[in-house]
């Protein structure tokens, strides 16, 4: 069983950065790609941000694209997003995942990840 913990989230002003990172445990961590959801009070789950279980694919939300990076360090089992230029509607809880199987394509869709962390709670302030 994959566990999933995600950390780094908080209180920030608008224009601040925040790094997220999801230590996974339970799987060989670097045949397994990384996925980043968020969501917002009231609202649907949304795709974030993925890197492919190899490294050097990446996948961005038309919404974060030039204010957010993911990476992954196979070394220490755990994936990261930097999250720059934040502004209220990037306010929500952020969610890791990765798929059930190892190897697999890059997805952007929720139904494509089986293990998920608890969340943890990003607020930015105007």
């Amino acid at each position: 069983q994959a566990q999933l913990v995600e950390s780094g989230g908080g209180l920030v002003q608008a224009g601040g950065s925040l790094r997220l990172s999801c230590a996974v445990s339970g799987r060989t961590f670097s045949m397994y790609d990384v996925a980043w959801f968020r969501q917002a009070p009231g609202k649907e789950r949304e795709f974030v941000a993925a890197i492919g279980w190899t490294g050097d694919k990446t996948l961005y939300a038309d919404s974060v694209k030039g204010r957010f990076s993911i990476s992954r360090d196979n070394g220490a089992s755990t994936g990261y997003l930097e999250m720059n230029s934040l502004s209220p509607e990037d306010t929500g809880i952020y969610y890791c995942a990765i798929p059930q199987t190892p190897w697999t394509l890059l997805k952007q869709f929720s139904e494509g990840y089986f293990y998920w962390g608890q969340g943890t709670q990003v607020t930015v302030s105007s």
